[in-house]
């Protein structure tokens, strides 16, 4: 993540505003030490983005799902009693 001082952050406020829009994050140091972090208001937070569902609707489970493979499984097992 890039770092920018403070004191370029103040002359260039307008500039680095439309890059955070535009996606981009950075983090303001004073005196070579990180003070804030700048992202959009828009992007989630780590930990907060959230997986389920990221598929839905791109494939369909067969209904016999469950019993797919049933018959050669028993198979493997005959005679292990």
């Amino acid at each position: 993540m890039q770092t920018i001082s403070i004191s370029y952050a103040k002359t260039h406020l307008s500039r680095l505003v439309e890059r955070v829009a535009s996606g981009e994050s950075f983090v303001i140091t004073k005196s070579g030490k990180a003070m804030a972090k700048v992202i959009a208001v828009n992007v989630p937070e780590a930990g907060q983005v959230t997986r389920l569902g990221f598929l839905a609707g791109q494939f369909t489970i067969p209904v016999d799902f469950d019993d797919m493979g049933r018959a050669e499984i028993e198979q493997l097992f005959e005679g292990d009693a």
